[in-house]
């Protein structure tokens, strides 16, 4: 039997993120999904070297990897929307919920157990290193804004400063380590290199 997990993967480059922002530049889940996969190993990198902490840098950055394929089926829902109140939110999550069960049933059952803890539920022990995750994910979607801005899309301005609170409420050295490091050429022109 044909497995069409990966037809589903790589449709994700159909599916558009930021759709209720004017956006000079346009980025697609997949492309996301690359991004927050290298904002992940950087935070995980950053982790080990600089503050000799012990993550888990492979293991972290396969969650990244996988970690919006579930949009491949519900489209990517605005933060405001999914957050809009907590009835909405609970539904979506049970939405999520039946379509990483879907994504599973494509992969071939020698393969599950690799691809379920990635896509389906995760488990207790990946509670901690999904934190990494969620700062990448964020710090992508603050990438996202200073380049909007740097561009003069001040659409952006208002997400930026609310982004930038996430990620300052995560309170991860990690991060303010990127952002004081590496976050200041991404607003940058390339003659500015």
């Amino acid at each position: 039997m044909d497995s069409h997990f990966f037809a589903y993967m790589y449709r994700l480059r159909y599916i558009e993120r930021w759709s209720l922002m004017r956006n000079i530049v346009k980025e697609n889940v997949a492309e996301h999904s690359f991004h927050v996969a290298i904002l992940t190993h950087v935070l995980c990198t950053i982790a080990n070297e600089v503050f000799k902490r012990q993550v888990p840098t492979d293991r972290v950055v396969s969650m990244a990897l996988f970690h919006d394929a579930t949009e491949v089926f519900t489209g990517d829902i605005p933060t405001p929307v999914k957050h809009h109140n907590p009835k909405i939110l609970s539904n979506f999550r049970e939405i999520e919920h039946l379509a990483a069960e879907r994504l599973l049933d494509m992969v071939p059952e020698p393969l599950r157990s690799v691809y379920d803890p990635l896509i389906g539920m995760k488990t207790e022990a990946d509670a901690e290193l999904k934190k990494y995750v969620k700062a990448a994910d964020l710090l992508d979607a603050y990438l996202k804004c200073v380049t909007e801005l740097s561009a003069g899309n001040r659409e952006f301005a208002t997400a930026k400063k609310q982004i930038k609170a996430s990620m300052d409420a995560m309170n991860m050295q990690e991060i303010q380590y990127f952002l004081q490091h590496m976050a200041p050429s991404l607003e940058k022109t390339l003659d500015e290199l």
